[in-house]
């Protein structure tokens, strides 16, 4: 007969204890144990998987692969970020905000995968619910009386682990989408759906599905406060892919990155547009990004950035003002605020500019979020023109790091950065001299600026 027992489990890390602790000595956070009731299978109940063999120990070169042939998404960026498709026998997790658009990014690609047979197992909404989504989005045509056309996609709404298995055995589908997988519960475990215990045996559940059937899954996974994902950390291990869907309500952007790829790059990002008809795919966001102005303004400057392989130019935005409330205010948008400290402390410390008594205010154009440090250069070079209020033209862009002494340092693949600017009609661009000495200028139409330190970058353009 099946024991039920009590365990406590940090909410997250997902550490296991057989009694209450007030620090978690996996993570070190406090007051995070949640206690729960977890019904083990007795012997005689287990049974064994189907199709599943023990393996043998080999040599490593014996052991033979071949070429996986990846399925693709019929979405040119989903597939970007996945590495050229999905892995057959895959786990993948998806995770976001409510609302950001996750159940209509995996709806949209379930209807473009005609060829292929789809179960959409929905946890949260009615099957009525998902047919009217269907009829919205663009990739799922319907006919005037609203039948949809052929389609290899079946939905179900269900949360019993027991019973989508059977649903699985039904339709024997080519790929499975679980919305969500806090949802889901099994019969195995007492505590209800969302429960730590609950997400990591029901993640496992269907790990052991995907490697022995050779069906990827994709599971929705909600976040937390902080924007991680929730549940167990474990759960992150178990699976072979994470992916961040992110954005801005405010802005109609969405950015698909991932965040683990067992398959493929990380540095990798999905750049989407909500619509009303759905996801709408971006090929090229910088001409998005980019604000298209009538008169040239002060505090701004255009940054030449790399997400992956993907050259992007962003709009720099800074303000700089006294401080009227007695204590300077710093605020960054889009941009590490402790990076921004540091490059007011340069431009004071080498440049003479007395910044430690005004507010700064800095944001990135388009609700975007960047980390590359070749913004630096752009940051530092908005900054000084709201300060002095004198404007920078917008055919001018940077691509350059700066240095605690001030010094402009080399980025990574800038002839790609160039390029870009190139194609995009720039003038100029302003790059370290130390990057500028393997660049063969013959290749380009637009201008190449080297500078060594700021103060040539200010002296070429305020002088």
């Amino acid at each position: 007969m099946a024991k039920a027992r009590t365990f406590y489990y940090c909410r997250e890390c997902g550490y296991q204890s057989s009694s209450w602790l007030g620090k978690c000595p996996s993570c070190g956070k406090w007051n995070t144990f949640d206690e729960e009731v977890v019904q083990k299978e007795t012997a005689g109940s287990k049974q064994k998987a189907k199709g599943s063999t023990m393996s043998t120990p080999k040599l490593i070169q014996h052991v033979m692969y071949s070429q996986t042939t990846r399925m693709p998404t019929y979405c040119a960026e989903f597939d970007r970020v996945l590495g050229g498709g999905i892995v057959p026998g895959s786990l993948l997790l998806i995770g976001g905000e409510p609302g950001i658009g996750k159940s209509t990014l995996l709806l949209q690609t379930a209807l473009a995968m005609q060829d292929k047979r789809i179960l959409y197992v929905s946890g949260e909404e009615s099957e009525e619910q998902i047919k009217m989504r269907a009829d919205r989005v663009v990739s799922a045509p319907t006919d005037i009386a609203g039948e949809q056309e052929s389609t290899g996609c079946y939905v179900v709404s269900e949360t019993s682990m027991e019973h989508i298995f059977e649903h699985i055995e039904a339709v024997q589908p080519d790929l499975v989408i679980v919305d969500s997988i806090q949802t889901v519960n099994t019969e195995l475990i007492e505590s209800g759906s969302g429960s730590i215990s609950q997400i990591r045996e029901c993640t496992t559940q269907f790990q052991r599905y995907a490697k022995e059937s050779g069906v990827p899954v994709l599971l929705v996974g909600h976040i937390t406060k902080d924007g991680t994902l929730a549940g167990p950390k474990v759960m992150e291990h178990i699976v072979d892919a994470v992916l961040q869907f992110e954005g801005d309500r405010n802005y109609g952007f969405r950015i698909l990155r991932a965040l683990k790829n067992r398959f493929g790059s990380t540095a990798e990002i999905g750049i989407f547009e909500m619509r009303g008809s759905g996801l709408s795919e971006v090929s090229n966001p910088s001409e998005l990004l980019l604000a298209h102005r009538d008169e040239e303004l002060s505090g701004t400057a255009v940054a030449a950035t790399l997400e992956g392989g993907r050259p992007m130019f962003i709009e720099v935005q800074s303000l700089v003002s006294s401080a009227v409330y007695g204590t300077p205010q710093r605020n960054a948008n889009g941009f590490d605020m402790r990076r921004m400290n540091m490059l007011l402390a340069v431009l004071e410390k080498r440049c003479g500019f007395k910044l430690g008594a005004k507010d700064v205010f800095l944001n990135m154009a388009g609700g975007m979020r960047v980390n590359d440090p070749a913004l630096d250069l752009a940051v530092a070079c908005s900054i000084l023109s709201s300060n002095v209020d004198m404007p920078i033209s917008p055919r001018l862009c940077f691509a350059a790091e700066l240095g605690l002494s001030g010094e402009v340092r080399p980025v990574s693949r800038i002839e790609q950065r160039i390029g870009e600017a190139d194609r995009l009609g720039f003038e100029r661009i302003f790059v370290s001299k130390y990057d500028a000495k393997s660049i063969d200028r013959s290749r380009y139409h637009i201008q190449i600026v080297s500078v060594g330190v700021i103060e040539e970058a200010f002296r070429e353009l305020f002088s």
